[in-house]
C-alpha cells in the first residue's frame, strides 16, 4: 500500500469485496458489467453485527437471479480466506457482517501514528476546479449570524474539499451596484443632516441601528471643511465613503472570524467590464431570449423554471436577476468544474431560475450547486437574546464572537446540517462541560497533551514517536476507540463527497464522548510499561484525528486549556 495515499480499513474492505464481487459477477452474469453495482458499506448500529457490513446481496439478486442468502454465501466463500477478517456472517435475508482482526486494526493504528497525517482513502477531487461563493453580504450593514453560519459553512467545505484533492477558490461576491448600497448612502446622509443640526427626513425604508449615526458622525469628523458643497455631490461623497467603510468592517469581522477570501468579485466591475451585456448577448445568441410588453425576458421555462424571468424592464433597467446572469457565466468561463453557491434559505425559491441559466449556457444544471443555510436563533439560558442596539434590527456575528469567540461560534455554527434551524445558547457556550460540545472536543486535545507533558516526566525512556507496542493488550472499550479511528478517513471522504463538513462535528463529538470517559477509568500512565505504550499509542493516534478533524473546521485545537 501506498504512503501516499494510506488506506484505512475501510477502503481495503471495499478493495478485497471488489474483487470477489468483479470475479462472481463475470461467472454469474456474463457480460454483466460489475461496475454497473453499487457497493453499499455501512456501520452496524449493534455491536453484535460485526465492525462492517453489506447488502450487496440484495442488490445482486435481481440481476442474477438468485436468492439473496446464496448470493451472500458465494461472496464469503470468495472472500473468506482473506486474513484481515475474524469473522464473516450471514445476517437475515443476505446481510453480510464482517468483524476485523485484533491485529489488522492495530497495524492500521500504528501506521497512522507514523504518518502523524491523515490520508483519505482516495484522492476524490483528483484536482478539479471548484468555485465556493459564501457569504457576500451587502456592504449596507454589519454582518449577523445567519451570514456567519454561511462563513463557517463554506470556509470549512473549502478546507474539507481542498483537503479532498480538489483546487478550491473561496469568493466573495460584492453587492454594490445595486439600490441597497444607494439606501445606506441615503440614511447616513439624512443622519448627517441631522447631526449638523438640520430637520432632514429620514428615508422611510433607510437602514436603522446606531452603525448608521457612527457613521455619520465619522464622516463628519474627518470633513470638517466641506463648505458649501451641492447635496447630490455630498450624498454621492457620503454612499462613497459608507460603502467603503461597511466593506472595511465586513472584511475585519470575516478576518478575525478565521475565514478569508482568494478573490472579491464586484458587481459594479460586472457592469463597467460590459459583462452584462456579453451575457445577454450569449443568451440571445443561444435563443433563450425573447422581447414581450416591452421588456426583454429569459425563457427559464425551458429549463422547468415555472415561469420566465424579465431581465429588462420597460424602462431600460436591469432586474437585480440580470448580474447575476453575468457572474455566474463569468465563474463558467473562468473554467470551473464546480460552481457552489451558499446562500440564506430565504433564496431557496431563486435556486431553479440560477440552474436554468447554467443549462442555457450548455451545462447541466448540477454545475451549479446550491446549499442553503438556514438562519440562527441565538439563547441566554434558553431565553431568546434582544435586537442588537448597534444593528437595530438584528445581533451581530461581531457581538457573539466577541462574547464566546470565533472558535466557540465557529463550531458551534458546524453542529448542524446547514438547512436545519440552528439554536446557540450564549450560557450553554461558556461553560466548561460535555455540555459545551467546542469545550468537550477541545479538551480531548489538551488533555492528550497533558498525558504526553506527564508521560515525558515519569516514563523513563518514552519517546513520543514510539509506536512499538502491543495490540493484544487493549480492551474491549479500547478496541471500540481503535475501531472509530479507523473510520475517520472513510467518513471524512463522504463528507467531502456530500458537501457536508458537518459530519466531522459530529464525528470530533462523538470520538472525545468516547475518549473522555475512557480517560477516567484507566490509567494511561502506570507501572506495566507495556500497557503503557499501548495506551499513548491510542491517545496519540486519538490526538492526530482530532487535530485534522478541529483544521479542517478552522477550529484551533489547544495545547492546554
Amino acid at each position: 500500500m501506498s504512503n501516499l495515499h494510506k488506506i484505512a480499513q475501510i477502503r481495503l474492505n471495499l478493495t478485497v469485496m471488489e474483487k470477489a464481487l468483479r470475479g462472481i459477477l463475470l461467472k454469474a452474469a456474463g457480460s454483466q458489467r460489475p461496475e454497473a453495482v453499487r457497493i453499499e458499506i455501512e456501520t452496524p448500529k449493534e455491536e453484535g453485527f460485526g465492525d462492517l457490513s453489506t447488502p450487496i446481496a440484495m442488490s445482486l439478486s435481481k440481476i442474477l437471479k438468485k436468492p439473496p442468502r446464496k448470493i451472500a454465501e458465494d461472496i464469503v466463500n470468495e472472500i473468506k480466506g482473506q486474513a484481515i477478517f475474524e469473522k464473516i456472517e450471514i445476517a437475515g435475508p443476505g446481510f453480510i457482517n464482517f468483524t476485523f482482526t485484533k491485529q489488522f486494526l492495530c497495524n492500521e493504528l500504528k501506521q497512522l501514528i507514523e504518518q502523524k497525517e491523515i490520508f483519505l482513502a482516495e484522492d476524490i477531487g483528483k484536482g478539479k476546479k471548484v468555485q465556493i461563493e459564501f457569504v457576500s453580504a451587502n456592504p449596507t450593514g454589519p454582518l449577523h449570524l445567519g451570514h456567519g453560519r454561511g462563513a463557517a459553512l463554506g470556509a470549512a467545505l473549502s478546507n474539507l474539499l481542498n483537503e479532498a484533492g480538489y483546487a478550491v477558490e473561496r469568493e466573495f461576491y460584492i453587492n454594490d451596484a445595486g439600490r441597497q448600497v444607494k439606501l445606506l448612502g441615503m440614511s447616513v446622509f439624512a443622519k448627517y443632516k441631522q447631526l449638523q443640526g438640520i430637520d432632514y427626513p429620514f428615508p422611510d425604508d433607510g437602514y436603522k441601528g446606531d452603525y448608521i449615526e457612527d457613521i455619520a458622525e465619522e464622516f463628519r469628523v474627518k470633513n470638517p471643511d466641506l463648505g458649501v458643497i451641492d447635496n447630490d455631490k455630498l450624498l454621492e461623497q457620503i454612499t462613497d465613503f459608507a460603502y467603503k467603510k461597511m466593506l472595511a468592517e465586513i472584511k475585519k469581522d470575516l478576518e478575525d472570524f478565521g475565514v478569508l477570501f482568494d478573490t472579491w468579485q464586484s458587481e459594479l466591475e460586472l457592469y463597467k467590464s460590459n459583462a452584462v451585456q456579453q451575457a445577454i448577448d450569449d443568451l440571445k445568441a443561444r435563443g433563450y431570449i425573447f422581447e414581450e410588453e416591452g421588456a426583454i425576458w429569459f425563457k427559464s421555462t425551458a429549463f422547468g423554471d415555472d415561469k420566465d424571468r424579465v431581465i429588462i424592464k420597460k424602462d431600460g433597467d436591469y432586474t437585480y436577476f440580470t448580474p447575476d446572469i453575468a457572474y455566474h457565466r463569468k465563474k463558467i468561463l473562468k473554467g470551473f468544474d464546480e460552481i457552489i453557491d451558499i446562500w440564506g434559505a430565504d433564496h431557496h425559491g431563486y435556486v431553479p431560475r440560477m440552474q436554468a441559466v447554467i443549462e442555457a449556457l450548455g451545462y447541466p444544471k448540477d454545475h451549479l450547486r446550491v446549499l442553503l443555510v438556514q438562519m440562527v436563533t441565538l439563547l441566554r439560558g434558553g431565553k431568546p437574546v434582544q435586537m442588537s442596539k448597534r444593528a437595530g434590527e438584528f445581533i451581530t456575528l461581531r457581538e457573539v464572537m466577541d462574547e464566546i469567540g470565533a472558535d466557540t461560534t465557529k463550531f458551534l455554527f458546524l453542529t448542524r446540517r446547514s438547512d436545519s434551524h440552528l439554536e446557540v445558547d450564549i450560557e450553554t457556550a461558556k461553560v466548561q462541560s460535555s455540555e459545551n460540545p467546542v469545550y468537550y472536543v477541545q479538551y480531548a486535545h489538551a488533555r492528550i497533551n497533558s498525558i504526553f507533558e506527564k508521560a515525558r516526566q515519569e516514563v523513563i525512556g518514552y519517546r513520543q514517536e514510539e509506536i512499538d507496542f502491543n495490540g493484544d493488550l487493549f480492551n474491549d472499550e479500547e478496541m471500540r476507540i481503535v475501531k472509530k479511528l479507523l473510520l475517520y478517513p472513510a467518513m471524512f471522504g463522504n463528507a467531502a463527497s456530500a458537501h457536508e463538513p458537518h459530519r466531522i462535528t459530529f464525528y470530533l463529538q462523538e470520538l472525545a464522548g468516547m475518549f473522555h470517559p475512557y480517560y477516567h477509568r484507566h490509567k494511561v500512565i502506570s507501572e506495566d510499561t507495556e500497557v503503557t505504550k499501548a495506551r499513548l499509542a491510542l491517545c496519540e493516534a486519538i490526538r492526530i484525528v482530532l487535530k485534522h478533524g478541529l483544521k479542517i473546521l478552522g477550529v484551533k485545537a489547544p495545547e492546554r486549556m
